[in-house]
């Protein structure tokens, strides 16, 4: 089936393409950019993208590796610094006035 008209890519080429990847890689991330870049083609409209990805997740080889899960800080982990002085913040009472 044709997933993409603009650039012609069919479903096996997806499935073809994650395969290949997972096979030269067993520990890389997959994304759409990938499969389009491994496919010699660039995404146009962008109007294929939900089916596109549709098809990526009916891949049984698009798992992402175990020891690359769960890695985002849950919010209780997350640090509110933004990386500037602390001499330039603004303290929390004058920005509530």
């Amino acid at each position: 089936m044709i997933i993409c008209h603009c650039t012609s890519i069919s479903d096996h080429d997806i499935h073809a393409a994650i395969d290949w990847m997972r096979n030269a890689d067993p520990d890389t991330l997959i994304t759409p950019g990938k499969i389009y870049h491994a496919l010699g083609k660039a995404a146009d409209c962008g109007g294929c993208m939900p089916l596109f990805l549709d098809t990526m997740r009916n891949n049984d080889k698009l798992t992402v590796p175990a020891h690359l899960q769960n890695l985002r800080r849950t919010a209780t982990q997350e640090s509110t610094y933004e990386g500037r002085p602390q001499s330039h913040r603004l303290s929390q009472q004058s920005a509530a006035s």
